[in-house]
């Protein structure tokens, strides 16, 4: 196995340098820790060290400090010190420099970055009902939506597409019962109010045209290095359902589209998933089954998927076992279910007879943890208590004017910023609802001028000629006769004929 990516060495312990082979980065790992711990610094050296080595990477930043990666470190920093102490403790001093990074910055607010959207079609009837925290009956009546939108060619794009479909599923619920089962307006007003949320959270700006290239994500400069891209969430940690389920969508889109490479040397993409316990939380086991489905499949399509948490428990068992590469910061065992957690952590680490695992992830120090990474032919290492290396960009945020210069230096800038509005959903609905009207209106008017000829034919029509008593008499009766028809007229050209004929026609947006 070659030496990979260098993450640290034991110093006065005398471990051995610990490296994440490039062969097995694929296999997915584990950086957990309390707050504090390190975990951000960790996550930042190893999306350097993937970028260095010709690999893209998509992270998302929650607190706002991977921006830094776009800046390279400074020696006038006050960690400088500390940095190149660590680097001599640990046999790095002569490898390691200060440098900056080819960074992307993303937003789904496009505020920090560029736009990030997909389509509601692309992000599916699951993830969708995760979004919008549906029961199973009302996940029901989405999926039906989404099966007639896939019948009738109506393309789903954004929101006021879904929303549109909607009110169009519940207008012919009856019809529609007869083959996918009851729809109960209940279940359609409870969506959309949940869409309402959504809109209220700024979750309508996710949906949308230029939806997201894969191919812009995975991107590799021509000095060979690869891009790293930075999805600005500390924002978007305020709807964190919706931060959860657009991390899930855009790996499983990676999951769909990408071809199978087997074992490659490298991988053609490092997914970092920051605060993972979110997508976790009050999850269905059909949501989890897919996670541990992506998580086992993934990787035979080049891409390695790291977890971020505070704890490892926050993981599912079966998706924790997928996990091979491991950085365990400190924890803490304050009550009993921190022990447990603890005393779970430690056991899942391979053996090390120099010290006892549970105790030193306990004590473990800010910028220290017990590491194991996959060996040859995949074999997890022995666990090691390992000083992690110092990053060489800067560590923190970038100052506002920074971002907008790499924002605007983007090999992307100006391809997403712009939202498009094509024919979709929406406004085959409006058009269906319009042609309907004008067709009512026009059988409106042809009864009403039947009506009308009807009733001047029967004024005209005389058998023979009467006396002008007996004309009196007709005329009385033809007054009446005459307003019983102007009041036929009166209703058929109201409100009331208009419902009855429309009644006839069979409904606003009935199928054409």
């Amino acid at each position: 196995m070659t030496d990979g990516i260098f993450m640290g060495g034991g110093g006065e312990s005398h471990a051995e340098p610990q490296h994440l082979g490039l062969e097995y980065a694929n296999r997915h790992g584990l950086i957990a820790g309390a707050t504090g711990t390190g975990k951000t610094v960790t996550l930042q050296i190893m999306a350097e060290s993937f970028s260095k080595a010709g690999v893209p990477v998509f992270m998302a930043d929650v607190k706002g400090d991977l921006s830094g990666l776009a800046k390279a470190g400074s020696e006038s920093a006050k960690l400088h010190e500390a940095f190149m102490s660590r680097a001599r403790t640990i046999g790095f001093e002569g490898r390691y420099s200060y440098e900056s990074f080819p960074v992307t910055f993303w937003d789904l607010f496009a505020e920090q970055g560029h736009p990030i959207r997909t389509t509601v079609a692309e992000m599916g009837p699951l993830l969708i009902s995760r979004l919008l925290e549906l029961s199973e009956a009302q996940e029901g009546v989405v999926n039906i939506a989404f099966r007639v939108a896939d019948e009738e060619g109506m393309p789903l794009l954004d929101l006021k597409d879904f929303q549109a479909l909607l009110v169009w599923v519940g207008q012919n619920r009856d019809a529609l019962a007869l083959r996918y089962g009851n729809i109960a307006t209940s279940s359609i007003g409870a969506i959309q109010r949940s869409l309402l949320v959504l809109e209220n959270q700024g979750g309508a700006q996710l949906f949308g045209e230029p939806a997201l290239a894969l191919s812009d994500i995975m991107a590799v400069e021509p000095d060979g290095r690869g891009r790293v891209n930075v999805l600005a969430a500390d924002t978007l940690m305020g709807a964190p359902r919706l931060y959860s389920t657009f991390l899930l969508w855009l790996l499983s889109e990676l999951f769909e589209e990408l071809p199978e490479v087997g074992n490659p040397d490298k991988p053609k993409l490092v997914f970092f998933f920051d605060e993972a316990h979110l997508l976790f939380d009050g999850a269905p086991k059909v949501l989890i089954d897919k996670v541990e489905q992506v998580a086992r499949l993934i990787r035979s399509k080049g891409v390695g998927v790291y977890f971020i948490t505070q704890n490892p428990d926050d993981v599912p068992e079966d998706v924790l076992g997928q996990l091979g590469n491991r950085v365990q910061h400190a924890l803490r065992a304050f009550t009993a279910r921190d022990r447990k957690a603890l005393r779970l952590a430690a056991e899942t680490y391979r053996e090390n007879p120099r010290f006892d695992i549970e105790t030193a992830i306990r004590e473990v120090g800010v910028g220290e943890a017990v590491t194991s990474f996959l060996e040859d032919k995949g074999v997890p290492g022995v666990a090691e208590r390992t000083l992690i290396r110092p990053p060489s960009s800067q560590l923190g945020p970038i100052t506002r004017a920074e971002r907008a210069a790499v924002i605007a230096a983007s090999p992307v800038a100006g391809k997403y910023e712009t939202k498009l509005d094509r024919h979709s959903a929406y406004e085959m609905l409006t058009e269906r609802a319009a042609q309907a009207a004008r067709e009512a209106e026009e059988a409106e008017r042809v009864e009403a001028e039947a009506a009308e000829a009807e009733f001047r034919a029967a004024r005209r029509y005389s058998g023979t000629r009467v006396s002008r008593s007996s004309s009196r008499g007709r005329r009385k009766s033809e007054s009446f006769g005459e307003a019983l028809a102007q009041n036929v007229m009166k209703e058929l050209t109201g409100t009331t004929g208009r419902r009855i004929i429309r009644g006839i026609l069979g409904g606003l947006f009935k199928g054409r």
